[in-house]
């Protein structure tokens, strides 16, 4: 277990501190709806594009991101390539609407266009989701400050809980958007310093380039799969048409982002903001990718764990398994030194055989880590815990902790941090706003400025109680990142092919589209779960398309019906 020196909790105690008196101090003023929901319309289109990209952008980016390249390389950044699209529909569609209706929630339209009924469902669609994100959201810091400080996880989850919902429920719309802003300009000097530092920690005679070839020999540099097989969770396809979905629902409908660009100057202010996001993201996902491959190079110059989670060592070290797991160790480290020769004739020769030899010993270094996880499990399974073999979300922590000068392991902390309570932030403030707007006002009535901010306060801190107990139950499937990406894909078609019934299918009213949402989403929960369970091949991300022709498709079926009915009545 690293112990940090006072200069790294200087660091992060600073963040802290400025984070929560920031959002605190930007509340004032904030004594009406539209101040506190909507940030007073004030937003600028930088301010608005980087509370945008804070609010994807949350610690399991910068936490699971670099372990998902130094496992399976470039190959994610494909998720985002629907991204660019996305914003250019959102601009033209749904941007100009929600403006001329001025609606405070994306589930306000639904209402005018639809129904009551169909506005509820969506909004509550949207909580159930975006409440489990939440969870994640303030589980994923937590799981680096237990193996920074030894901490008790449950423990840490509440704590790190309570100082989000103080500083959001504090503050307002406008105090988490220019909050924001400060917390990703630390975010990009963070992750820039690491960027350079692991470059610079390379040996003398490898320069960037180099380490770009070693990377490639390893097939971690592979950017673009353009195969059709579903057997392959991110390709270009999945990731133009499957991420398009995504994206579509996730900026277009979703309120954690809706929100965001709702609290613009104007609509020129709030297109701006969005194309800012969607120029800038997807190079960001790449830097962050880059570094998690730069992590890899690293590796191969430097002894590994054959585990880089520290609990999942203890367990198995000290169970019946010991011995089994010590051998492997031992193994990894003589691959590591046949591999040093291999590397060095393949940077002095560029010999295309010596990179097939990085390659096999690579793919025989991962067997090694595979068999290390069998064992973890079970260890874990022998004692009764519930371990997590799947290191993926600890490799970059695991870097920082042991490779980087004093002082700059609290800076990418701090990152971490920010990061993790900018994005939370951004949700439990939309979560207050859904759950007042569309639920509270719609069914309670009429109430003054002061009770409505007040309401939306109390249900910022009830969802802020609900992240944490998600947060405590969280176990991690394959990694973060996946997890949050995996939840969103259940729900985010669905929502996104009723919206999209709305703007373009003026035909449809409400029952059929309320019908077919509800059977939509009890197809799509059973498409995951046969996946899971390997009845059929359909990756998560195609989870979007489908439900969101599923949805169109039955609403329309059920439209064509209805009238039909009506006329032989």
């Amino acid at each position: 277990m690293q112990v940090l020196n006072w200069v790294d909790w200087l660091v992060l105690a600073i963040t802290l501190i400025a984070i929560v008196t920031y959002g605190t101090w930007q509340t004032r003023g904030s004594k009406n709806v539209k101040d506190y929901l909507r940030g007073g319309n004030t937003s600028k289109w930088w301010t608005i594009g980087l509370s945008v990209m804070a609010t994807q952008a949350s610690a399991i980016t910068f936490l699971s991101t670099p372990g998902q390249a130094f496992t399976d390389g470039m190959g994610f950044v494909q998720f985002y390539f629907g991204l660019p699209i996305a914003m250019i529909v959102i601009c033209m569609v749904f941007i100009p609407l929600y403006h001329r209706l001025k609606v405070y929630t994306a589930y306000e339209f639904l209402e005018n266009r639809f129904d009551l009924k169909t506005r509820t469902l969506a909004a509550i669609l949207f909580l159930i989701q975006r409440g489990l994100a939440a969870g994640i959201t303030i589980f994923a810091p937590a799981i680096i400050l237990s193996v920074v400080l030894g901490w008790d996880l449950l423990t840490l989850n509440i704590a790190i809980g309570c100082l989000v919902i103080i500083y959001t429920v504090s503050g307002g719309t406008r105090a988490v958007n220019v909050t924001q802003k400060h917390q990703m300009v630390v975010i990009f000097f963070g992750m820039l310093v690491a960027f350079f530092l692991i470059v610079n920690k390379l040996p003398e005679d490898i320069t960037f380039t180099k380490a770009l070839e070693i990377a490639g020999a390893s097939g971690k540099m592979e950017v673009l799969d353009f195969s059709f097989s579903l057997n392959n969770r991110y390709t270009f396809w999945s990731g133009i048409i499957g991420g398009t979905f995504l994206m579509l629902s996730y900026f277009g409908t979703d309120q954690s982002q809706v929100q965001r660009y709702l609290s613009g100057k104007s609509v020129k202010e709030m297109q701006l903001g969005l194309i800012f996001n969607g120029l800038l993201k997807v190079p960001m996902q790449f830097f962050i990718l880059l570094v998690g491959v730069m992590v890899f190079v690293f590796y191969q110059f430097n002894e590994a764990p054959v585990n880089f989670n520290p609990t999942a060592t203890d367990v198995v070290l000290n169970s019946e398994y010991a011995n089994a797991y010590k051998t492997l160790q031992k193994e990894q480290q003589q691959i590591f030194r046949d591999k040093q020769k291999i590397i060095k004739a393949y940077t002095s020769s560029n010999n295309p055989d010596a990179a097939k030899y990085i390659s096999a010993a690579n793919a025989a270094n991962e067997e090694l880590r595979q068999e290390a996880r069998v064992l973890i499990d079970k260890a874990g399974e022998s004692k009764n815990l519930k371990v997590e073999s799947n290191d993926k979300d600890y490799v970059f922590i695991h870097f920082i902790l042991n490779n980087l000068p004093r002082g700059l392991i609290g800076l990418l902390l701090a990152v971490i941090l920010s990061a993790a309570m900018s994005s939370t932030a951004s949700e439990l403030n939309a979560l207050g706003s859904t759950t007042t707007m569309d639920l509270y006002k719609r069914n309670v009535g009429e109430k003054t400025e002061e009770q409505m901010v007040k309401a939306s306060r109390w249900f910022t801190f009830l969802w802020g109680i609900v992240a944490i107990g998600v947060a405590c139950i969280a176990n991690l499937a394959e990694n973060l990142i996946q997890w949050v990406n995996i939840i969103g894909s259940i729900f985010y078609g669905n929502v996104l092919g009723i919206f999209l019934l709305a703007f373009f299918f003026k035909f449809v009213k409400g029952n059929a589209v309320f019908i077919a949402a509800l059977i939509t989403q009890m197809l799509v929960i059973a498409l995951y779960l046969l996946n899971e369970y390997e009845y059929i091949n359909l990756p998560f991300l195609w989870l979007n398309f489908v439900g969101c022709i599923i949805v169109i498709f039955i609403a329309t079926l059920l439209q064509v019906f209805l009238n039909d009915e009506k006329q032989t009545t």
